[in-house]
């Protein structure tokens, strides 16, 4: 179940904290999942969690309207998971009021995408990921897993004041002890 936990850490874009929090333990705990209703749909291969998702695996935290899971059956990968006679997950998406967070960030936005065959993360419309005092706020977020490169970007569209929607920042410095 590593994939639930690589989807919370990477899609607030950090590679490197990742790292770190994966080797204190947390790919080792549970996941547990909450929703109003689960839906299986075996012949599509997808399941379909609606109404207050939460999920959880050690200090990481999710929470959604709607979590689709996609997956792969037995042999149609060579992934641990597949290997260990069980589903392996392709792809997970989520949408309305996505919130993903973190002891130390957050990130949310709309809607969210975590494509693990091509190694991608990306959260979309409104994103907003705060680390401590800093903030960053786009229209999307999309990280790759495999080279770490996350890229942050905004539409080319007018807000209500009339000006171009640009991608935005706020880093306070730490004060010197």
């Amino acid at each position: 179940m590593k994939w639930f936990l690589f989807f919370f850490l990477l899609a607030a874009g950090l590679n490197a904290q990742a790292q770190d929090i994966i080797t204190k333990g947390n790919a080792d705990k549970p996941v547990e999942i909450q929703a109003d209703s689960l839906e299986v749909v075996q012949k599509d291969k997808v399941a379909l969690f609606k109404g207050n998702v939460e999920a959880k695996q050690g200090t990481m935290h999710l929470k959604a309207d709607e979590m689709r899971v996609y997956y792969k059956e037995k042999g149609e990968n060579q992934g641990k998971m597949a290997a260990a006679g069980g589903n392996s997950v392709s792809k997970i998406d989520v949408q309305g009021n996505v919130f993903l967070s973190t002891p130390d960030e957050t990130a949310q936005g709309s809607k969210g995408v975590y494509d693990v065959d091509k190694s991608s993360v990306t959260l979309t419309e409104n994103v907003v990921v705060t680390r401590g005092k800093n903030i960053l706020k786009g229209s999307w977020l999309i990280y790759n897993l495999k080279t770490g490169h996350s890229e942050m970007k905004s539409e080319a569209t007018v807000g209500n004041d009339g000006k171009k929607q640009r991608v935005q920042g706020v880093f306070v410095p730490e004060k010197a002890k």
